[in-house]
């Protein structure tokens, strides 16, 4: 299959084609057809395998054979994503796609000045990229109308609702106008995006061109047991025994990943971080540099790393386990795109085996634990499985009482000094879903 047997105009294919783009993957085998056909859509499909493409091409085409000029302070087409660096790289692809069409393309998100924003819709866009909040803002302060609109996009939705955005959608969905085009792309798919998109969808045709929550094959993963205050001195050891030139790290706190930088930077190590408090400018500033090896580990949150694409990125560490199994799944497929191989290393703690007995669950995988020497923790990680249950090390029996006088002499609960108790059972936060409150659907 290629291409063209898709059905694409010849300025896309030539613009493919410059690219690199040889072959459709699965994802947009499937997608490309379905969306030019008109069709609502929800396509779940893990990260790396050219989801953007899946969407971005045929909308592309759309707009160019279909619909009248875009008027004023106004978009054809919008694309929400959960993060300004999602936003920024899909309006990247979006753009080299649309290369040689007569189409205009911008992306909108906080964090930067309005005002340039505002005065770049004055001429109106064919393909909007947005945040949810900025989308609010402009829509309400009138530099944005929505009655020209054909399709909305709704990229990483699950992250969406994982960040909070519940709230933003359901009024998003006021705003647009009832006969549309809606598509829904995720790496995965939670019981709750299916409820959103029973909401928001119609009578959308469903694509998942790989097992629901799988991680993908081209990533080795493994596990470092280690005590949770020497994270940080075992991943310097792991750094330099094993030369590693480029390592994207994440940890759980905004606190978390300023303290590994400061650790590294004392250390003489070529290392930035990028959270949700640092400005955009910086952020930007710092995936710049990690992308062109002019910085060597960059640490990052989930809110900020979500749309990171580093080409050939070999490996992913998991300084912390993420508190969300699915965004074990988000981060390791940072590595391992487009059919690389790479490799996710997680030092895991004795206090976050539920967060990893989740994951396992998840992914239907046990990861393999790997201990390094002189590493070993004295509070032992319990054994799970990808059953999701925490093997509980069998407890050394009792001492038996002294015989003999002295009366009764309260001997406490022995318990093998090496041995935790596991935690309570983590319970994953219930993540809001718009409800919209909407009349009888408009057939289309």
């Amino acid at each position: 299959m290629t291409f063209a047997t898709l059905g694409l105009i010849e300025p896309l294919l030539r613009a493919l084609e410059t690219l690199g783009y040889q072959t459709p993957t699965p994802v947009q085998a499937q997608a490309i057809p379905a969306v030019l056909a008109g069709r609502d859509l929800m396509a779940a499909a893990q990260t790396g395998t050219g989801k953007t493409a899946g969407f971005a091409v045929p909308l592309l085409q759309l707009l160019t054979l279909e619909g009248p000029k875009v008027a004023a302070n106004s978009a054809r087409a919008l694309i929400l994503c959960p993060t300004r660096e999602l936003a920024e790289q899909v309006h990247a692809s979006v753009a080299e796609y649309a290369q040689n069409l007569p189409l205009t393309t911008y992306a909108v998100y906080g964090g930067v000045s309005i005002n340039p924003q505002m005065m770049k819709l004055r001429k109106g866009v064919d393909i909007l990229v947005a945040t949810p909040g900025r989308l609010i803002d402009l829509f309400r302060q009138n530099a944005l109308k929505l009655n020209q609109l054909q399709t909305l996009v709704l990229d990483e939705a699950d992250r969406m609702l994982d960040l909070g955005f519940s709230e933003e959608l359901a009024n998003i969905y006021r705003m647009l106008p009832k006969k549309r085009q809606t598509l829904l792309f995720s790496a995965t798919f939670s019981d709750e995006i299916r409820l959103l998109a029973g909401q928001m969808l119609n009578d959308p045709l469903t694509i998942e061109v790989s097992p629901r929550n799988v991680a993908a094959n081209t990533v080795k993963q493994w596990v470092v047991p280690v005590d949770k205050k020497r994270k940080a001195e075992l991943f310097v050891h792991l750094m330099r025994k094993g030369r590693w030139k480029q390592v994207l790290v994440f940890a759980k706190t905004r606190n978390g990943v300023d303290a590994l930088v400061d650790k590294l930077q004392g250390l003489g190590i070529n290392a930035d971080g990028i959270h949700g408090d640092k400005p955009q400018a910086t952020r930007q500033r710092a995936l710049d540099r990690f992308k062109s090896s002019d910085v060597q580990i960059l640490v990052a949150t989930d809110v900020a790393a979500r749309g990171l694409d580093i080409e050939d990125l070999p490996l992913v560490v998991n300084f912390d386990l993420p508190i969300v199994a699915e965004d074990y799944i988000h981060r390791i497929g940072r590595t391992g795109r487009a059919g690389n191989t790479g490799e996710a290393i997680s030092l895991v703690c004795a206090d976050e085996v539920n967060m990893l007995s989740a994951i396992e669950m998840l992914t239907r995988q046990t990861l393999a634990r790997h201990m390094e020497q002189d590493f070993e923790p004295e509070h032992r990680v319990p054994d799970t499985d990808a059953s999701g249950q925490v093997v509980k090390k069998p407890k050394k029996p009792k001492k038996p009482k002294s015989s003999g006088g002295g009366g009764k002499r309260n001997l406490g609960k022995w318990v093998d000094s090496g041995e935790v108790a596991p935690a309570e059972p983590s319970i994953k936060p219930v993540r809001k879903v718009p409800v919209f409150n909407t009349g009888p659907r408009k057939k289309k």
